[in-house]
């Protein structure tokens, strides 16, 4: 399939910083934090590569947004943990030899490699031989992403393991970057240098995402009362949860109407559960990703976000991406009382169920079914949150750090 043509020109990469992303996700379907820091850079001037992996159908190389996609023919592989290692070396071996060739080309300012897993950050090895800083960006935390997958004490030699290659490749890192200051601490524990460390949330960019109008109570008496969540679907984060919570609930709310947007592993369950429990007209089951910039029209259309995930090792530390979303758009959620959600959340549109509890989630669907003045407090207290995390301040942070890194080879010289 032919390559769209880029429209940035050799003139431009000549007379632009150039910057290089490397992510083992496809662009820029599932992962909209390597698609808006790209993007930022791009307004700030650079010349933007994302190297990534390619999906059916999908072009080797294209522009898209200003940012020069490079996609490699890897394909995720969650069959089974052997497979999914595979996956990841291929891809490894893959980037390195298109990161070297690129460099060689036309000499990249910085590099960011994103994880998982942490060890894609050795493709940077030729840039970071000649001067070039590298940056880690942990999107998440190897050692807890396994123990809440498998278990804690489960596999300890695998465990071991992966707790060496993360110290390992923050230690080849020039910077590390991760999503909150939990897991900010959490490194320093593990002995990564707190200077070497620092935070850029996954907040939604307000260009993007915009603030809904209210409706008229007209259309709130006659309308379904609709939750819904978009993103990853998989069990820890308790989407099976939400369809039995419906279910507790529907003969009281006979209108309510939830959506599950996202892809993942759990999906074929969640449609044997709803077809079990009879709910065809009460769940709308989505298994499709869809590009950001259409995401604010489908999530404007609810009434309250639902974030159900249970609670173990690796979702206690997670700040979820679309919490976010719902808090510039001013949409009500009900989310997990987990120890990242409370900490950021609790003075904004949140409403706590305890993890794991269909019996509680259900509960406080009910309430605030019954309540709507409640919503609409919730939706007024959003601001306490966007009004200090925010695309506008993160975002320019963010390019402040790229291009406040300095080059070892400028260094020497100087």
């Amino acid at each position: 399939m032919k390559a769209r043509q880029s429209t940035t020109g050799t003139s431009r990469d000549r007379r632009h910083p150039r910057h290089c992303m490397v992510v083992f996700a496809y662009y820029p379907h599932t992962e909209t934090r390597v698609q808006r820091q790209a993007e930022a850079l791009v307004d700030a001037g650079y010349a933007v590569d994302v190297i990534c992996l390619r999906d059916r159908d999908e072009r080797p190389r294209e522009e898209y947004r200003g940012v020069e996609v490079h996609r490699l023919p890897v394909r995720v592989d969650k069959r089974s943990l052997s497979r999914q290692l595979l996956a990841y070396l291929r891809f490894l071996m893959l980037a390195t030899a298109r990161v070297t060739k690129l460099q060689l080309l036309r000499p990249y300012r910085t590099v960011q490699v994103h994880n998982l897993p942490d060890f894609l950050v050795f493709s940077s090895l030729v840039p970071k031989l000649r001067g070039v800083p590298v940056i880690l960006d942990l999107h998440d935390l190897m050692p807890e992403f396994f123990a809440g997958r498998f278990g804690p004490g489960r596999r300890r030699w695998l465990e071991a393991l992966i707790r060496r290659q993360e110290g390992m490749a923050c230690a080849f890192a020039d910077h590390v970057i991760t999503v909150s200051e939990g897991w900010r601490r959490a490194l320093v524990g593990r002995g990564v240098p707190e200077r070497k460390i620092s935070v850029v949330m996954n907040v939604a960019d307000e260009r993007i995402f915009a603030r809904r109008e209210t409706r008229s109570a007209g259309e709130e008496a006659t309308r379904e009362f609709r939750l819904l969540y978009h993103g990853t679907v998989t069990h820890r984060y308790g989407l099976d949860l939400a369809i039995q919570a419906i279910e507790l609930v529907r003969a009281e709310i006979p209108e309510i109407h939830l959506t599950i947007l996202g892809r993942g592993d759990q999906m074929r369950a969640l449609f044997a559960l709803r077809r079990k429990l009879g709910l065809e007209a009460h769940v709308d089951l989505r298994d499709e990703f869809v590009l950001v910039q259409d995401l604010p029209g489908i999530v404007a259309t609810a009434d309250l976000g639902v974030v159900p995930y249970r609670n173990d090792v690796f979702t206690d530390g997670l700040l979820p991406t679309k919490l976010m979303e719902y808090a510039v758009l001013g949409i009500p959620c009900i989310a997990a009382r987990t120890t990242a959600i409370e900490a950021y959340f609790r003075n904004a549109g949140v409403e706590f169920f305890v993890p794991g509890d269909a019996e509680d989630l259900a509960d406080r669907i009910r309430e605030l079914h019954r309540r709507p003045e409640r919503l609409a407090e919730l939706a007024d207290r959003w601001p306490n949150f966007t009004r200090t995390y925010n695309w506008t301040r993160v975002g320019a942070e963010y390019v402040d750090l790229v291009r406040g890194l300095p080059s070892r080879r400028s260094s020497e010289r100087g």
